[in-house]
């Protein structure tokens, strides 16, 4: 009997107990569960380094600085002699260097070539200066005794000249450093005689290249008329027996 009572009472104690039953996880809270457990590899995005763009040059009558080259590539070097430049003028220039003294180069050479012309005909023709006589003065004696109402308009049109060139090529004092050729300026291309330029690279440098020989040429010429005439007191051509 009291074993019968004993149960009961045990009975109904544990139907109030709590149960420890572990609760079972439907299929969707599994799926939930499982994504937030599961670590997620962030993948993160490495930016690659931008590449700078190479510059775009222009070309100026053709030519393209080739810093691999001599002079950056400009025309003017002809066999036998090649690249000569034995002073060294310029080692180590960069791209303005390099244009401002083939500028220098190409006007000295067109000064020179017309006063290698100016020589012979100051000495041996018919000029407004002297009239229809052919006057013997020596070249380097003919400056002064050339009047000034004829010296003022020509040393004028030299220096409206020389003010156009600079204008054309140049970099304005103010504006950048100074003696500096415009980026977009090509040495000695001042717009003069456009119509016998070239219209493709190989008979440009061509042609270049000629009226660079023909510049070396006559600096040396008038450079050799002027001592000439300097040490032996005669003109070119009648230095030579004319």
């Amino acid at each position: 009997m009291k074993l019968a009572i004993l149960s009961a009472a045990i009975a109904g104690a544990s139907a109030f107990a709590p149960s420890t039953t572990a609760p079972q996880l439907t299929a969707l809270r599994m799926s939930e569960v499982e994504e937030v457990a599961a670590p997620v590899a962030a993948v993160e995005e490495v930016a690659e380094p931008a590449m700078p763009e190479a510059e775009l040059v222009t070309p100026l009558n053709y030519w393209v600085p080739d810093e691999s080259a001599p002079c950056f590539g400009l025309p003017g070097a002809v066999a036998p002699l090649g690249f000569f430049d034995p002073l060294g003028f310029s080692k180590g220039k960069d791209v303005d260097g390099v244009k401002r003294l083939r500028e220098a180069e190409v006007m000295h050479g067109r000064v020179a070539m017309m006063a290698t012309v100016g020589y012979l005909v100051g000495e041996s023709t018919p000029t407004i200066t002297y009239g229809m006589d052919v006057h013997h003065t020596i070249a380097n004696n003919q400056i002064p005794e050339v009047p000034g109402t004829v010296l003022f308009p020509f040393f004028l049109a030299i220096n409206i000249a020389e003010a156009a060139r600079a204008a054309t090529g140049w970099v304005e004092p103010g504006l950048g450093p100074l003696f500096t050729l415009r980026k977009t300026y090509y040495p000695g291309d001042i717009g003069f005689g456009a119509g016998f330029k070239p219209t493709n690279a190989k008979d440009f440098n061509t042609m270049q290249t000629k009226e660079l020989q023909n510049g070396r040429l006559a600096m040396l010429a008038a450079a050799g008329m002027c001592v000439q005439e300097q040490i032996n007191g005669k003109g070119i051509l009648e230095n030579l027996g004319f």
